[in-house]
C-alpha cells in the first residue's frame, strides 16, 4: 500500500451501499423503538465484500501469485542486465534501472494487501463505520500477529521463489518502530522469516518518509531485483504519487509504453478497491463526459 496514513476514510453502510431517496410516511401511532441490530448484522461496505470475501478476488490474487512464481523461474535462467528498480531520475517516459551485474536475484513485495490482508482492523473501522485511526493502526501493526492472513497463494508463491533462490523481501509502510510486530505478522502467516533491515524494510528506515524509492535503491543496491509486487503505483515508483499530480497524468503514466513494458513482466499488481490515491477521483475523472448516457 502506499500508506494507510493516508487513507482519509473506510466508507461504511449507506456510503457505499446507497440509502432510500425518502422515508416512508410516519404511522399515525408510532410503533415502540426497536433495539438497535447488532453491528454484526449489517453487511460489510462492498469493496472490503469484494477483497476479502468473493470467489473473484481469490481467483484473480491466486492468478497473479502464478504468475510471479512462474515468472521468477523463467527469469533467473538468462541473468538480466538490469533489474526493475527504476534508476535515480528515470521517468516512465525514459525508463532506466538499476544495473545487476552479478548481485544475487531478490523479488520484493509490498505487505498489506499484498502478501497479507489485514481482516482485523478492516472489519474494526468497517464496523465502527469510523476513519482510519492512526492509533488503532499502531496496536494492530504491534499484535496483529495471527489476525492477519496470507493472500490466497501467496505462501505458495513465496515457497517458489524462494525454493528458486531468489530472496523475498518486504518494503512497506508499517513503521520502523513497530519492526517486531510486522515480522511475527509474517511469520504467523505462513510466510516465512522476514527480518528488519535485511529483508524487511519499513517507513523510518530512511529519510523519505511514505515514498519507497530510497528503500527500493538500498535494496537493488545488494540484489538483483527482478520482481516488484504491490497493490499501489507508489509501491513502484513515488513518480506516481508526486502531490497534485492530475488524474489524467497519472493515468498517463500507468499505461503509457514504459509502463505497458513492465506491467506482468517484473512488476505485478495485485487488486485493492478498499483505498488508495484513486479515491480522489470526480466524475469528470472516472466518466468522460462524451460518454454521458441517459434513458429517454
Amino acid at each position: 500500500m502506499t500508506t494507510f496514513r493516508n487513507w482519509l476514510l473506510l466508507a461504511a453502510g449507506c456510503g457505499l451501499a446507497g440509502c432510500a431517496a425518502s422515508p416512508a410516511p410516519a404511522p399515525l401511532t408510532p410503533p415502540p423503538a426497536a433495539a438497535p441490530a447488532p453491528a454484526e448484522a449489517a453487511k460489510p461496505p462492498v469493496a472490503l465484500q469484494y477483497l476479502y470475501g468473493s470467489p473473484e478476488a481469490a481467483a484473480l490474487v491466486r492468478a497473479t501469485n502464478a504468475r510471479i512464481a512462474d515468472y521468477g523461474a523463467w527469469r533467473i535462467r538468462e541473468r538480466p542486465k538490469d533489474s526493475v528498480v527504476l534508476a535515480p531520475g528515470a521517468t516512465m517516459d525514459a525508463p532506466t534501472f538499476e544495473p545487476c551485474g552479478s548481485k544475487p536475484f531478490a523479488a520484493v513485495f509490498d505487505a498489506d494487501e499484498t502478501l497479507i490482508w489485514n481482516l482485523g482492523p478492516m472489519r474494526y473501522f468497517a464496523e465502527k463505520g469510523t476513519a482510519f485511526d492512526p492509533k488503532v493502526w499502531d496496536q494492530w501493526e504491534k499484535t496483529g500477529a495471527g489476525k492477519a492472513i496470507a493472500m490466497p497463494g501467496t505462501v505458495a508463491m513465496v515457497n517458489a521463489l524462494r525454493a528458486a533462490g531468489i530472496t523475498v523481501i518486504a518494503n512497506t509502510n508499517r513503521t520502523a518502530a513497530a519492526a517486531k510486530g510486522s515480522e511475527d505478522t509474517l511469520r504467523a502467516a505462513g510466510l516465512g522469516e522476514f527480518r528488519h533491515g535485511e529483508t524487511l524494510f519499513l517507513m523510518g528506515d530512511d529519510t523519505g518518509g511514505s515514498s519507497k524509492d530510497g528503500r527500493r535503491r538500498a535494496i537493488a543496491s545488494k540484489y538483483c531485483v527482478i520482481i516488484l509486487g504491490g497493490d499501489q503505483l507508489g509501491d513502484f515508483s513515488q513518480q506516481f504519487n508526486v502531490k497534485d499530480l492530475p488524474a489524467t497524468q497519472r493515468m498517463a503514466l500507468a499505461t503509457n509504453a514504459g509502463a505497458t513494458a513492465l506491467w506482468d513482466k517484473g512488476w505485478f499488481l495485485f487488486p485493492n478497491p478498499v483505498y488508495g490515491p484513486w479515491e480522489k477521483l470526480g466524475w469528470g475523472d472516472a466518466f468522460p463526459s462524451d460518454k454521458k448516457w441517459e434513458p429517454k
